[in-house]
């Protein structure tokens, strides 16, 4: 299997007219080492999700969400939602991030809350966990790592299925594997670096502002870190992929 014949369906809950739509097709392409024709995108705010959209697939993601939670979620948010389930109890191989995360962590039975004291925006410290050591994705990164955040939701209780590969200060649950399936999620957002989302910082900096204050808001925003380890995660999964070894 070569680069180009490694095709991904992405699954976007992005309002008409954010720019980040198309920014996170590319982001997901480049972290992947593909040709961002290779990444399909499903706008679930208003298609029908079925399984047709997985044929000749080699894998589904999940980015952000932009405006979206999955507390209380829209009714097309809440389609999403059930559609993973269905997907990672079938174990289709999937990387799903931050609202990604969180979409299948409700899916199969956990919980998420609102926590605006526990809100991760920028770059932070993660922690690798030992379950993740012998993981053909996973077990590649170091056991403290940096990575790009940008969330005010968590999970507060992991589905059964879970295994927790990775930890941070403020929320213990970073990263999980769905039993041995192929199915990842990270909290955090691999398909990004400090300059992309720092980018995207800026871009919603009056929203941050209101959260976090003006003046928290600039310390933030001067405080991005690089990430490399987390933004080789899913080169290493598309490795995985092609390799036979997911």
């Amino acid at each position: 299997m070569t680069d180009k014949d490694l095709q991904f369906t992405l699954l976007q809950a992005r309002n008409a007219g954010d720019p980040v739509r198309l920014e996170e097709r590319a982001a997901f392409a480049e972290r992947l080492g593909v040709d961002v024709s290779c990444i399909h995108p499903v706008d679930i705010l208003t298609e029908h999700l079925h399984l047709d959209l997985l044929e000749n697939r080699d894998a589904l993601l999940v980015g952000g969400a932009g405006e979206h939670s999955v507390v209380e979620p829209a009714p097309g948010v809440q389609a999403m939602i059930e559609f993973l389930g269905e997907t990672s109890e079938q174990g289709f191989p999937t990387f799903a991030s931050c609202f990604g995360f969180q979409s299948i962590v409700l899916a199969l039975g956990g919980d998420v809350i609102h926590d605006e004291d526990a809100a991760e925006v920028g770059s932070f410290f993660i922690d690798r966990l030992d379950a993740a050591i012998d993981d053909p994705v996973f077990g590649s990164l170091p056991e403290r790592f940096v990575a790009q955040q940008g969330h005010k939701d968590r999970a507060s209780r992991l589905p059964e299925a879970a295994v927790c590969l990775a930890k941070s200060e403020l929320a213990p649950f970073q990263a999980i594997r769905i039993g041995t399936h192929p199915v990842y999620a990270t909290q955090f957002h691999p398909e990004l670096t400090r300059d992309s989302n720092r980018a995207r910082f800026k871009r919603y900096l009056s929203d941050y502002q209101h959260v976090f204050g003006r003046n928290k808001a600039q310390e933030m925003l001067d405080e991005f870190m690089p990430s490399p380890h987390a933004s080789g995660l899913l080169g290493t999964f598309a490795d995985a992929l092609r390799s036979g070894a997911l």
